[in-house]
């Protein structure tokens, strides 16, 4: 085994350690036996090699958090600092200028405190008393179930087709595409396969003119409303992607979503737009599908 593929393994296992951890509990952090063994491995670690490794830290603990709450977002500026902060712990590691206790120490704080800053809710619901947080499990639901959701068609899907918050499987984008469908997906999940994107949905650029279909299963809309309810929340960066995402649309081109957003739908310009919701029972929510009209309507008086 390479010395990097040693160092990768050691990271696996330290943030599988720390599964669950409440940062704002003093002692949630710890570094596993295997941890040590970086101070020497780091050693050994060429430089070109060093930025890889950070990226793949970065990472890996970014999906940690996900996993704990999904309503964390992290976008590039905040993707910068903690890489930065996984940086500076490599040169600590490397340095070995003070002892294990005090850098974990720090490294915990340096981690509360990047997050306080990034998603100041985290503070507000998660005790200081507990050391491990309960996870709200996010399961990706079945082809049929997102069809029948979304209401979609496959016999007069309107091509290309893009699934924002795709998941980590990309369960429906793998289906269209079996069916001769274009699709790709997003989502801040890494994948394997091309045709879908590791990225933030409030990164991506959608373009004008340029989607058919636009897709998002319990995933943006319901991101929106939880920032449009949250004081703090970054409601208006939404809004502008909300209104971005329709913009991408080829002119009878459709965004199909849920649930859906009364707040934000009711003052959507007739004249471009069509909105079709329904209520779907046995989910108990409302699906959405905002259409852009082919000609723009006139009102004449």
């Amino acid at each position: 085994m390479t010395i990097m593929h040693n160092v990768w393994k050691i990271i696996d296992n330290q943030v599988d350690l720390n599964k669950g951890a409440n940062l704002f509990h003093d002692d949630s952090l710890e570094f596993s036996d295997s941890f040590v063994e970086m101070l020497n491995c780091t050693k050994d670690i060429s430089t070109p090699e060093i930025e890889p490794l950070i990226s793949y830290a970065v990472n890996k603990v970014l999906q940690e958090f996900y996993r704990v709450n999904q309503y964390y977002n992290f976008n590039k500026e905040a993707q910068d600092s903690l890489t930065s902060l996984y940086r500076n712990l490599l040169i600590e590691l490397r340095l070995q200028s003070i002892s294990l206790e005090q850098l974990l120490k720090n490294h915990s704080s340096y981690l509360k405190e990047w997050l306080q800053h990034t998603n100041s809710f985290a503070s507000k619901i998660y005790s200081d008393k507990n050391r491990k947080i309960d996870t709200v499990h996010c399961f990706e639901y079945s082809r049929e179930l997102q069809m029948d959701i979304l209401r979609l068609d496959i016999s007069d899907i309107v091509e290309p087709v893009l699934d924002i918050g795709c998941g980590k499987a990309a369960t429906l984008v793998k289906f269209l595409r079996e069916k001769g469908v274009e699709a790709i997906g997003i989502d801040r999940f890494p994948s394997e396969f091309p045709y879908l994107h590791n990225i933030d949905w409030l990164d991506y650029d959608y373009e004008k003119n340029k989607w058919g279909t636009i897709i998002s299963n319990l995933g943006f809309s319901n991101h929106f409303i939880h920032h449009h309810l949250r004081e703090e929340g970054n409601y208006l960066q939404y809004a502008k992607k909300y209104i971005q995402i329709l913009h991408s649309l080829k002119p009878g081109g459709s965004f199909h979503y849920a649930p859906d957003l009364p707040f934000i739908e009711q003052y959507l310009d007739e004249n471009m737009y069509e909105v079709a919701k329904k209520r779907l029972e046995k989910q108990d929510l409302s699906s959405v599908i905002v259409k852009r009209v082919k000609v723009k309507k006139h009102n004449y008086h």
